[in-house]
């Protein structure tokens, strides 16, 4: 049964924050369950999110919550094993809205790493915002 692969031990980078202001609009907001914070990535193509969970994976949804306006057009999802080469998964294709969206994925291969790429953004200046980001999945044994 899949659960949420983010766990206290999950350890996360972010390719940009805005302003560099990591107190204001840091990557620890997309995963405090409090809907009034978020990260904001500064601008520029491709900002993107990395995971590094305890243990080897395997991913089955991935859900977001953006910002109207500040959401990604299209999203690639690349997965690797601890010191492996990223591979691509999926493409999945958000809305631009406030609202929580799930994108299941087909067939993923066990990960330990796992990136998010917002190849482009309904925002002119490239910029994304998320709100919350859960994965889910089940852990190898």
């Amino acid at each position: 049964m899949a659960a949420s692969l983010i766990c206290s031990d999950t350890v996360s980078r972010v390719s940009s924050v805005l302003n560099r202001d990591a107190k204001q609009f840091g990557k620890k907001y997309m995963f405090d369950c409090n809907e009034e914070t978020c990260w904001n990535s500064d601008q520029g193509l491709s900002q993107w999110v990395l995971l590094q969970f305890p243990r080897a994976s395997r991913v089955s949804a991935v859900i977001l919550q953006f910002q109207g306006g500040f959401s990604a057009k299209t999203c690639r999802l690349e997965g690797c094993l601890r010191e492996g080469t990223f591979v691509k998964i999926t493409d999945f294709y958000p809305e631009d809205n406030n609202s929580s969206q799930s994108f299941p994925i087909e067939e993923s291969p066990l990960v330990d790493k796992l990136k998010i790429a917002f190849e482009n953004s309904t925002d002119f200046f490239g910029r994304i915002v998320v709100y919350s980001l859960d994965v889910l999945g089940e852990r190898a044994s």
